[in-house]
């Protein structure tokens, strides 16, 4: 079962009022279907509140049950009449209906409890040769027995009233015809507790189902913790890689300036060399507190340089080859991007034409788009995939983000940017539009400095 269907039945279990599936929106929609279930809830969520309403509620039931017998009844029985009744004072009919009724207050605090008092007294009656209205208590205490109480009890619990039953009908208060009425004695003890094992295994199901929903929502989260970690840790080794060949050649530009000051007796070759020291100082905690994610199946890699703007080509070469048609736009001066910026870029593009092929197919084409204005660096990738794949979202199996969307979103928050992900407004096809606030450009050698 999908997690959206298990969501659903657990909704229904909770008593939330949304519909528990897209297949039960008919049903809701219907007047008369939809005023039902959302009544049911309504009552759900009010027993919760005030459970000692419902057992009142079926304590006056079985009372207005019983008290026309009480009041105007003639002796009889449900299988013939008897005279039992005319030998026995009204107060003893009074107190054997009080003493079946007044148990049931308790049936859910303590089903097996309520369930041996009530025969116990419905023996004692049938022992006397009453057929009271009241006996239907024992039927109730039975249901609840088998809804909420033990299951080895229910056992016992259940031969006790098939015992009941026949020595009634046989023995204590003999019937014209025992078997059928045995039959259909058996037939109604045999109903309640099927009914009362029914909603139970029912309630059982439905609340496994919320279990699940809830394990699932929980996995959702933390995968995708773990994939917004996971990603860090990518970015942080790709620019700890950039910040460390910054600061080498930054060392390497204060120590040839150092000594050349100290070969032409210049004042500033002490502040040159406290330069050097402290590039190389910091080049040393970088590398202990960033090194810890580098690991050893990354040495290699390290090797080479970070991808920047102008490997956008040969990616875009090998997308094509691939099968899909892409069309690469560039507005502005990129070159003069930072390094961070430019692998930025290029990981953006990369997660975008891999979502393509990956949702679209090879038969469809994109736009890539990258624009560089002051201060803001804006990335859009658009494909023309077919619309079943536009209208779904391009999630993973399980209803998750994939990890390219999530790794868009790390490394766009790195700059304040701004992700604009989902369908085009044509209804083909899908966008990744993404907007960096960038650092402005150092100032090349010979500017004025500000």
């Amino acid at each position: 079962m999908s997690a959206e269907r298990a969501a659903a039945a657990a909704d229904t279990a909770r008593g939330t009022a949304r519909p528990p599936s897209p297949g039960f929106d008919a049903a809701w929609a219907h007047p008369v279907l939809g005023r039902l279930l959302r009544g049911r809830q309504d009552r759900q969520r009010l027993d919760r509140r005030h459970p000692w309403l419902l057992d009142t509620a079926v304590v006056l039931f079985v009372v207005l049950i019983s008290l026309p017998d009480l009041l105007w009844g003639h002796g009889s029985s449900p299988f013939g009449d008897t005279d039992s009744r005319g030998r026995l004072p009204s107060a003893v009919l009074f107190v054997f209906t009080a003493a079946l009724i007044v148990p049931l207050w308790w049936r859910r605090r303590a089903p097996a409890a309520t369930f041996f008092v009530i025969a116990l007294v419905s023996l004692a009656q049938w022992s006397l040769g009453l057929w009271l209205p009241a006996g239907i208590s024992a039927l109730i205490a039975l249901y609840t027995l088998a809804r909420q109480g033990s299951l080895r009890v229910l056992g016992w619990a259940f031969a006790v009233a098939a015992a009941n039953v026949v020595l009634a009908a046989c023995f204590l208060a003999p019937v014209d015809h025992p078997l059928p009425g045995v039959f259909f004695l058996l037939g109604t003890v045999t109903a309640a507790t099927t009914v009362g094992l029914t909603l139970r295994i029912r309630q059982m199901y439905l609340a496994a189902l919320e279990d699940r929903a809830r394990r699932l929502e929980v996995e959702h989260e933390q995968r995708l913790r773990l994939t917004a970690a996971a990603e860090r840790s990518r970015v942080a080794r790709e620019m700890h890689d950039i910040v460390g060949h910054n600061l080498s050649v930054m060392v390497s530009v204060a120590d040839g300036a150092a000594t050349l000051a100290t070969n032409r007796h210049e004042q500033s070759a002490g502040a040159l060399r406290i330069l050097g020291d402290t590039g190389r100082q910091a080049m040393d905690e970088l590398r202990r507190v960033l090194g810890v994610l580098r690991e050893e199946q990354d040495e290699a890699r390290s090797l080479s340089p970070q991808p920047g703007i102008r490997d956008l080509d040969p990616l875009l070469a090998r997308v094509r080859a691939a099968g899909l048609a892409v069309t690469y736009r560039t507005v502005g001066d990129l070159d003069a991007l930072g390094d961070g910026v430019q692998l930025t870029v290029y990981r953006i593009v990369q997660e975008a034409l891999t979502n393509t092929l990956k949702h679209a197919g090879t038969g469809s084409a994109a736009e890539v788009t990258v624009a560089a204005d002051t201060g803001t660096v804006r990335i859009r990738v658009a494909d023309t995939g077919p619309q079943i794949a536009a209208m779904g979202s391009r999630t993973g199996a399980d209803g998750s983000p994939g990890h390219g969307l999530v790794g868009i979103r790390q490394r766009a928050a790195m700059y304040g940017g701004v992700v604009t992900l989902g369908p085009r407004d044509t209804g083909h096809g899908w966008i990744v539009d993404v907007v960096l606030d960038v650092p402005s450009a150092p100032a090349a050698p010979g500017d004025p400095l500000p």
